[in-house]
């Protein structure tokens, strides 16, 4: 089962991270790193925690109220790491373009990404699969 799992979560999770830095990208055009990472990561989460629910882990007890709730403290984390690597890469490289902090947070999101499956999978999302 796990398997399957994580073939979904990738699925969808390369779709999200894709979709993250297309948005990010474009709210850099007029937002700070930390503004634009905020509504990019928001939007993204909501769309992806719903799509995990319903495909990736489908057979699971939790409802919609349980999965975005448990999405939600994983946000928080998402955000404070991911702008953590992106506002320490524009320290480091201040004159670095939008596009290259588009490379960092996707890169970030990949390690996010890890941990949130491992969350979701045995917190979130436990319990006996539906019938």
């Amino acid at each position: 089962m796990w398997s399957r799992e994580v073939g979904w979560f990738v699925a969808i999770g390369v779709v999200s991270t894709a979709g993250q830095a297309a948005l990010y990208w474009a709210l850099r055009l007029w937002w700070p790193p930390a503004a634009a990472n905020l509504v990019s990561l928001l939007v993204l989460t909501v769309l992806n925690t719903e799509a995990n629910r319903r495909l990736t882990f489908r057979h699971a007890d939790a409802g919609p109220v349980r999965a975005h709730l448990g999405a939600g403290g994983l946000f928080l984390l998402g955000y404070l790491v991911t702008s953590g690597a992106v506002l320490w890469f524009r320290h480091e490289q201040p004159a670095a373009s939008p596009a290259a902090e588009t490379a960092v947070l996707a890169a970030t999101s990949v390690a996010v990404t890890v941990v949130r499956f491992l969350v979701l999978r045995l917190a979130v999302f436990r319990g006996r699969a539906r019938r």
